[in-house]
């Protein structure tokens, strides 16, 4: 058969690492995790061997518990057997960070899947109110590999004067930064998706921040 596809057969990768198929699509060999990670409830696509999914819902009961509160979280399954499993998000782009005893913050949304031997916890944005909403995201810490997706391709910003990012588009950053809350009132028409004021991050320090071409997926008109 002749086809196309060519460019698009599996790729074959280093065992237990992570690697992207292609820029929306996250192969995973689960040979070399320990036997399992953990991903986005039903960011599955596609599995090759003797695989299990087991739903984890926030990771745990005192973790369950911010996600009632703060709203920010993640549906989780724990991800084990033996085989190769790929995994998707809506057709977003995906990228991995490989973190080595470091730590960074990422909108819970934006998180796909990440290996075992991670940490991780949902933390309040420095000078967050609950009239800002939205300000509550997951910090990664350890050793492993995170797979990220964004709703469109995503530039890095480099944090060497403060910087000021949509709340929305705002997809991860250096937990070294410093980030705070800025209100710019009657502004909706221009700035965001405000309802009257719009709200924005700002950082300071020295770091990057990941931010997406857009707001998120437009929402679901019933």
């Amino acid at each position: 058969m002749r086809s196309t596809l060519a460019g698009n057969i599996e790729k074959a990768g280093e065992p237990g690492s992570f690697q992207l198929q292609n820029e929306r699509m996250l192969k995973v060999d689960l040979a070399g995790t320990g036997g399992f990670f953990y991903a986005k409830q039903g960011s599955m696509v596609a599995y090759q061997g003797d695989v299990d999914f087991d739903h984890q819902g926030s990771g745990g009961v005192s973790k369950m518990f911010k996600k009632a509160f703060t709203g920010e979280g993640m549906d989780l399954m724990k991800v084990s057997g033996s085989g190769d499993v790929f995994l998707a998000q809506d057709a977003d782009e995906l990228f991995l960070l490989h973190l080595e005893g470091e730590s960074v913050t990422v909108n819970g949304a934006n998180v796909l899947a990440f290996e075992s031997t991670l940490t991780w916890d949902i933390n309040r944005v420095e000078g967050a109110s609950m009239m800002s909403g939205g300000l509550f995201n997951t910090t990664f810490t350890g050793t492993g590999s995170l797979a990220v997706s964004a709703y469109g391709t995503p530039v890095v910003l480099e944090v060497d004067q403060p910087t000021f990012v949509d709340m929305q588009s705002a997809v991860l950053w250096s937990s070294s930064l410093t980030s705070t809350v800025r209100r710019t009132a009657k502004l909706q028409s221009a700035i965001g998706r405000g309802s009257g004021e719009a709200y924005q991050l700002g950082f300071t320090g020295q770091g990057i921040v990941v931010v997406q071409a857009s707001e998120g997926h437009p929402p679901i008109r019933q």
